[in-house]
């Protein structure tokens, strides 16, 4: 096995936050980036399903009064095209990183994972925190650059920062300091080599 490609049984999807919240910040106007994000990361969980690699779901469940992503709120809920299938993990997290008060570590080593394929929301807060702690754990980590979005944003200054721009700069800041960037074509076609 060459090393561009994915071994089904050492690489692991790690889909994070996909969300109703996100769809419902998008249908009341927030600028978002790649509308096409979701049918990829439907491509991309399909593949691992074919390939018989394993496929692990992030749910963010936050503590803060007024979230859209709290338990009880409607926007917790999963979107159709992520949904876990029996037999598919689905881990609760209450911070950015899928690697803090969950066993995503544990389980990955447990079962001889060494690669880890991440999509999901949004790119510059849980996606981002994921790929790097990933990295910074040892994995060799790939993030799929198209099978994420994220919101425009203003930040301190008052500048507001467009989606394209806050995707684009964080994929930059992760790029192969914490993980390889790559499309979901290339992910699916290195799974299936």
């Amino acid at each position: 096995m060459s090393d561009s490609q994915l071994d089904p049984e050492r690489t692991a999807l790690v889909v994070i936050d996909v969300q109703q919240a996100f769809a419902e910040m998008a249908a009341a106007g927030a600028e978002r980036n790649n509308p096409e994000a979701e049918g990829n990361i439907a491509a991309v969980i399909a593949a691992f399903r074919d390939a018989g690699a394993p496929v692990i779901h992030i749910r963010h469940a936050s503590r803060e009064p007024g979230s859209a992503l709290r338990p009880d709120a409607t926007g917790y809920a999963v979107m159709d095209v992520a949904r876990e299938r029996d037999g598919e993990p689905v881990l609760v997290k209450h911070v950015n990183s899928a690697f803090i008060g969950t066993d995503l570590e544990d389980r990955l080593r447990r079962d001889g994972i060494t690669h880890v394929v991440i999509v999901g929301a949004t790119t510059n807060h849980c996606v981002e925190t994921t790929s790097r702690m990933s990295g910074n754990l040892g994995f060799d980590t790939k993030l799929v650059a198209d099978a994420t979005w994220t919101f425009a944003l203003t930040g301190p200054s008052g500048r507001t920062y467009g989606a394209a721009e806050l995707h684009d700069v964080t994929l930059a800041n992760l790029s192969d300091e914490f993980a390889e960037i790559v499309s979901q074509d290339d992910v699916i076609a290195r799974l299936g080599a």
